[in-house]
């Protein structure tokens, strides 16, 4: 290591700063979240720091830097465009074996300051030794992704809970145990979604429970999205790698499956028509019979759990049932598949509203309200209608929408297997039967649609297809 990572206590302690521009300011703002007692030597200011001295935050000094600026510091930057002015700093606070920092200079410092993590009072610090500060930041950017905002809550939960667990467990093996358990268990997730109360209950429960093996798991009802992994929200993907067990269905994508935990315990409850793997009461049942021996259960759906995924049924029955648990949104079906095929459902010049509706046949018929479907200047995306879309084109066309209103069907939208068909009500059967895309497929129907060659920008990494000879015909593969 070309500097040994170290956190300073600058509490009421004064750090002193050359300069007084942008960058300055933004090593003083990094200050002041420490609470330091900062001074600032410049001739100048720039707006921000000069607001910073206007509401008393920081002391001011309108000179140029001399060497008794450095008499009370007890921490020194020198952030100033003045090279010579940079080096008599460093070398005279050196002489004084005072920590210095040169901004941009990591020959001139005795410290750097790194790319920081702050989930207070967890703080996290990702160095480079100046080599490559860009790179520190595209390191900490990814782990942002991975330590949630709530690790700060969760640190000052155990904080809380401390003595009381120290009390509990006199083994210090004991208490490691029971800690790596906790702040990867529940206890954990309420503070992440922010029941703080119902956490600590928890922690109560688990100091009284400490040795029982009844405790209460919980059930995290997550949306996959439309298929692409990258569309995976932080949380999910979080939830979805410390599930000891996942709930998934039909429509969950390959890759987004296997972003859960290698270890978990799979249980697969797709539905497709006219074949159940499991009704949804027992769907229902399940996940509470899981979270009751204690698992923590990821219900995993295609796209958002709220959207057409009968989420709310499932939630209705844990909270009867007294299992904690959570929801967790994703990108649904028609925003994902519309944009990574071109078509923005609710473009000013041609659409005024979009509307959601499944196209699921029922005994034979579909029961929308078709006059209001038909109505001009519209989207309306429709679920699960591959199936009744000879009877969606016919009830559209039979309540005023004319024959050659675009419509476009996305089969496995933002996957690989991507493939659009754009045609018109009257004709887009016919373009069915010839290629025969296959479920899931979504159907868009709209003016709008007329853009999706124009604006197509997605080109799913597959050998291009051949034989769609029809100019109202586009398919992207």
């Amino acid at each position: 290591m070309d500097f040994f990572p170290i956190f300073l206590d600058i509490k009421n302690r004064t750090s002193l700063i050359i300069g007084g521009g942008e960058v300055a300011a933004r090593k003083v703002t990094l200050l002041l979240k420490a609470q330091g007692k900062i001074r600032v030597v410049s001739p100048s200011l720039c707006p921000d720091l000069q607001s910073a001295v206007d509401q008393g935050q920081i002391e001011y000094d309108c000179r140029a830097y001399q060497s008794s600026d450095l008499d009370d510091a007890y921490l020194v930057i020198a952030a100033t465009d003045n090279a010579d002015i940079n080096k008599q700093v460093s070398e005279e606070a050196r002489a004084r074996h005072l920590p210095v920092n040169v901004v941009d200079q990591p020959e001139l410092c005795t410290f750097i300051t790194p790319s920081i993590i702050d989930r207070s009072p967890v703080v996290a610090a990702i160095s480079t030794g100046g080599a490559s500060p860009v790179l520190a930041r595209m390191i900490r950017s990814r782990l942002e992704t991975l330590i949630p905002a709530g690790y700060g809550r969760l640190a000052e939960l155990a904080n809380r809970f401390r003595d009381r667990v120290k009390a509990r467990f006199e083994n210090p093996s004991d208490r490691r145990i029971f800690w790596e358990k906790i702040l990867q268990s529940g206890v954990a997730e309420r503070i992440f979604s922010g029941h703080i109360e119902e956490a600590d209950a928890s922690m109560v429960r688990a100091l009284e429970e400490a040795d029982a093996d009844n405790q209460m798991g919980e059930v995290y009802l997550v949306g996959g999205g439309p298929g692409d992994p990258d569309l995976l929200t932080f949380r999910a993907l979080r939830l979805m790698q410390q599930a000891d067990v996942v709930v998934y269905d039909r429509l969950v994508a390959a890759p987004v499956l296997e972003m859960t935990r290698r270890d978990a315990e799979r249980i697969y409850v797709g539905k497709e028509r006219d074949h159940h793997a499991m009704r949804q009461e027992e769907i229902n049942q399940l996940l509470v019979d899981l979270a009751k021996q204690g698992k923590r259960v990821v219900r995993l759906k295609g796209g958002d759990p709220f959207i057409f995924g009968r989420g709310g049924e499932e939630i209705d029955t844990l909270s009867e049932e007294g299992v904690p648990f959570q929801v967790v949104p994703a990108i649904t079906a028609a925003s994902g598949c519309a944009a990574y095929s071109g078509i923005p459902l609710t473009h000013r010049d041609y659409a005024q509203s979009v509307t959601f509706v499944t196209g699921h046949l029922k005994d034979g018929s579909i029961n929308l309200n078709w006059t209001q479907l038909a109505q001009p200047h519209q989207t309306v995306v429709f679920y699960m209608g591959l199936v009744g879309l000879p009877v969606i084109t016919q009830k559209l066309i039979e309540h005023g929408v004319s024959p050659e209103m675009p419509i476009a069907l996305i089969q496995q939208g933002t996957t690989e297997k991507q493939r659009v068909f754009t045609g018109t009500l009257s004709n887009i059967q016919a373009i069915v039967e010839r290629e025969q895309p296959k479920p899931p497929t979504l159907i868009i129907v709209g003016q709008v649609v007329e853009l999706q060659e124009k604006l197509s920008w997605y080109k799913a990494p597959e050998t291009p297809r051949t034989g769609a000879t029809s100019p109202i015909i586009r398919e992207d593969s």
